[in-house]
C-alpha cells in the first residue's frame, strides 16, 4: 500500500520542478494561501515559486482566525516567554537528559488537554541526519515566515523561520516549528529538523510539535505530527483552520533571553 495517488505524485513533482528555493514573497503575518516551495540548499532564494496544480484550489483560502484572548507564559527564571490563547495550557516539565544547565522544557496543550507543541532550550549540538540517497523523500514548505530570534549561522543554516513543512511517504506528513537549519538538497531529505542553532554556549532550541519530521512507516505512530492524503488537505490545515493560525502566532511570539 502506497497511499499516494498518481495525481498526488504529479502534484509534489510539480512543486519540486517549479521551485527555486525558500520563499521571499511570504506575507508578513504568514496568512493567505501557502507558497508551495522547496527549501534551498544554502541560504534564502530571491524568488517565490508558482503554486502547483494540486495547491491551486487553495489559492483563495482565508487563513483561520486566531483566538480572541491571549496570555503570556514566562518560565520562573525568565529565560523564555511566549503568547498563547487564554484557554491553552503551558506547563514546565523536566528537561531531557543531556541538555545544558539552565535548560527549560515547556509543553503546550489546548483547552481539552490535547498536546500541541514543546519548547525546549539547551539542546546539545546534533549532526545533520543522513541516509542513503534512495531513502531521501521529497518535501515542500507549505508556510514559512521569518522571525527574529537569537541564532548562530554557518553552512547549512538560514535565518530563523516559523515553518510548516510536508514530507512525502505513504501519506503526506506535516509538522510545524521554528528552524534555521536547511532541510536538504534537491528538495529531498531524510528528516526535517525543527531546531534553531543557538548562540555559542547556549545550546540549540526547539519550539514545535515534533523536533524531527520524517516519512513514517505504516506501522509507526505518526502523532503528534500531522498526516494528510493530499497536498490540498495540508494547505487547508494551514489556511482554513484556527489551530495552525493560533500555533503560528504562538511560535512567532517566542522571546529568548540571549
Amino acid at each position: 500500500m502506497t497511499g499516494i495517488t498518481a495525481s498526488g505524485r504529479k502534484g509534489i513533482a510539480a512543486v519540486v520542478l517549479l521551485t527555486a528555493g525558500l520563499m521571499a514573497g511570504c506575507s508578513s503575518d504568514g496568512k493567505g494561501a501557502p507558497a508551495w516551495t522547496a527549501e534551498p540548499a544554502t541560504g534564502p532564494a530571491s524568488g517565490s515559486a508558482a503554486p502547483s496544480a494540486t495547491a491551486s484550489a487553495s489559492a483563495s483560502a482565508t487563513a483561520g482566525a486566531t483566538a480572541a484572548a491571549w496570555k503570556v507564559f514566562t518560565d520562573p527564571a525568565k529565560t523564555v516567554s511566549f503568547e498563547l490563547p487564554q484557554d491553552w495550557i503551558a506547563q514546565s516539565v523536566d528537561p531531557d537528559k543531556g541538555t545544558l544547565p539552565g535548560a527549560v522544557k515547556i509543553e503546550v496543550k489546548d483547552a481539552e488537554g490535547a498536546y500541541l507543541a514543546t519548547l525546549q532550550t539547551g539542546l546539545p549540538e546534533t549532526s545533520a541526519a543522513s541516509c542513503a540517497a534512495s531513502a531521501r523523500k521529497p518535501y515542500v514548505v507549505v508556510s514559512s515566515v521569518p522571525v527574529e530570534l537569537p541564532h548562530s549561522g554557518g553552512q547549512g543554516t538560514i535565518d530563523p523561520h516559523v515553518v510548516f513543512r510536508v514530507i512525502q511517504g505513504y501519506r503526506y506528513f506535516g509538522s510545524y516549528g521554528i528552524t534555521n537549519l536547511v532541510g536538504g538538497t534537491d528538495s529531498k531529505a531524510c528528516q526535517l529538523q525543527n531546531v534553531v542553532q543557538g548562540l555559542a554556549g547556549k545550546g540549540n532550541y526547539s519550539f514545535s510539535d515534533v523536533r524531527s519530521l520524517k516519512a513514517f512507516a505504516t506501522d509507526e505512530k505518526v502523532a503528534p505530527a500531522k498526516a494528510f492524503d493530499t497536498l490540498d488537505q495540508a494547505a487547508g490545515y494551514v489556511n482554513k483552520g484556527s489551530e495552525f493560525a493560533n500555533v503560528q502566532r504562538m511560535l512567532m511570539s517566542l522571546e529568548i533571553k540571549s
